[in-house]
């Protein structure tokens, strides 16, 4: 596959359709020549007999599958979980305390004290990044805590920060919390950067222009790289190096970015980037998260002597020291070089287990080439959404930008005033999982590891006929 960003930087066109696309055996003929139609036997899919039990069943009690839309959400479970779950119980039931050092021949995991390490190898991949920019930890919030505690460093006239209008409330709440946690007032030091008018997007030009404004008095830059309500993805490279050009920090907001477009962290010199792996990761509920330092940010300086290491400044914790020294109990903190240095303690074996399950489906591909089919694929739903209707006679309108390269394997529709409740519970009984939010939004996600055209189609059916009076 070519990228979706096309050859030397050229971006390519947006997909089209032909007049018979609108057919269900168009669709079948798109999954049949899809390269990458094999990575859904790497899931479990929710049979429709299942999603609306509240009782727990096993996989597989009905052959029919639902249509699960909702991995902006919640991804669905690797088969591959199971078998890495099994090893590490095992690991802990048989040789107990030793599983800290010793690599089990049969296992596919490494020891707990590389574990993390081994899922950095592969999360690097999914971001764009060295494995030493990237760490294993925590969770998204989390993570943001602990980089703001690094990267936010107010001074007497630089003490704003610049953030999306409608920043997932977590997010929200954690700056909140920094700005008064240096004696600031909130209200004052946040500046939130909202949609140009008549629109629900955010333009790069406008996000400029508040950097323009507020080059005197704004120390960091932190927007999401795939706003979570709208599904836009914003041009981070062209935001960070104009950010950065005029002194400001630049972190990203990656959860609904990490695992659904094609990231260049390192390439892009972004500052630092947190992002949770549950959604388009699918490494299970409240799943460890990830973060990103670039390599500029985590170098230890020893040219004072091994006992006097110079390096950011940041929240230490055991785990974050060399491992080298880390049982010696001297309490003499050296910190390993890169992201892993901001590690703060032992991280969840467990959750590490489901993590390294859900990159080992990652390590079968490229986001390059998932970027290309959820490029195709989310094109297509846009066709068949807009087929044969005018923006007057439609029941929604599309609140997700049009330009393929602003957005990732979501669109949001804004249904008219009194509709979501009627629509969502349609395609609920339908059997098909999409995530709605109050009041009229339905946000649909057709994933490209395990989603396909055809699912498409009938989805674009259902919410169709769901509309109709």
């Amino acid at each position: 596959m070519t990228n979706a960003n096309g050859l030397n930087g050229v971006k390519a066109p947006k997909p089209t359709f032909p007049a018979e696309a609108a057919t269900r055996e168009y669709a079948a003929s798109l999954d049949k020549a899809d390269p990458l139609r094999a990575l859904r036997d790497e899931f479990i899919i929710p049979s429709k007999a299942n999603v609306n039990t509240k009782k727990l069943a096993k996989p597989g009690l009905s052959s029919e599958s639902s249509i699960y839309f909702c991995g902006n959400s919640l991804g669905i479970q690797p088969k591959a979980t199971a078998k890495y779950m099994e090893a590490q119980l095992d690991t802990w039931a048989s040789i107990g305390v030793s599983g800290h050092f010793t690599k089990m021949e049969d296992s596919p995991l490494s020891q707990w004290q590389l574990l993390s390490e081994q899922a950095s190898g592969s999360m690097c991949k999914i971001v764009g990044a060295s494995p030493e920019e990237v760490a294993a930890m925590g969770t998204l919030t989390m993570n943001l805590h602990l980089l703001l505690a690094s990267f936010y460093k107010p001074t007497e006239t630089k003490t704003r920060i610049l953030m999306d209008w409608k920043a997932f409330p977590s997010d929200h709440y954690a700056i909140e919390s920094h700005i008064a946690w240096h004696g600031l007032d909130a209200k004052e030091n946040m500046v939130l950067i909202g949609p140009d008018e008549g629109t629900y997007e955010i333009s790069t030009e406008k996000i400029l222009s508040y950097i323009d404004q507020h080059v005197d008095d704004a120390a960091v830059l932190l927007l999401p790289g795939v706003q979570y309500y709208t599904g836009q993805l914003f041009d981070i490279p062209t935001i960070t190096k104009y950010a950065q050009d005029r002194g400001l920090v630049v972190g990203w907001d990656l959860a609904h970015a990490y695992g659904n477009v094609d990231l260049k962290l390192h390439d892009w010199n972004v500052d630092f980037a947190a992002w949770c792996t549950y959604k388009y990761g699918n490494a299970g509920p409240g799943a460890m998260g990830g973060l990103f330092v670039h390599e500029r940010h985590g170098k230890v300086d020893y040219s004072e002597g091994e006992d006097s290491p110079k390096f950011r400044h940041r929240l230490t914790g055991w785990y974050g020291g060399d491992r080298s020294v880390r049982f010696k109990m001297d309490n003499k903190f050296k910190p390993i070089p890169g992201a892993n240095g901001f590690v703060i303690s032992n991280p969840s074996v467990i959750d590490l287990t489901t993590l390294c399950a859900s990159l080992s489906v990652f390590d079968k591909t490229s986001m390059t080439d998932l970027r290309q089919k959820s490029f195709k694929l989310t094109a297509y739903l846009e066709y068949l959404l807009l087929k044969d209707s005018t923006d007057a006679d439609r029941q929604f309108s599309i609140i997700t930008p049009s330009d393929p390269h602003a957005r990732g394997a979501q669109l949001s529709l804004l249904l008219k005033p009194g509709l979501l409740h009627k629509v969502a519970q349609k395609l609920q009984d339908a059997g098909i999982i999409c995530d709605k939010r109050e009041p009229d939004v339905v946000r649909v996600a057709p994933v490209p590891l395990y989603n396909t055209f055809e699912e498409v189609f009938t989805f674009v059916e259902v919410f169709k006929s769901a509309l109709v009076k």
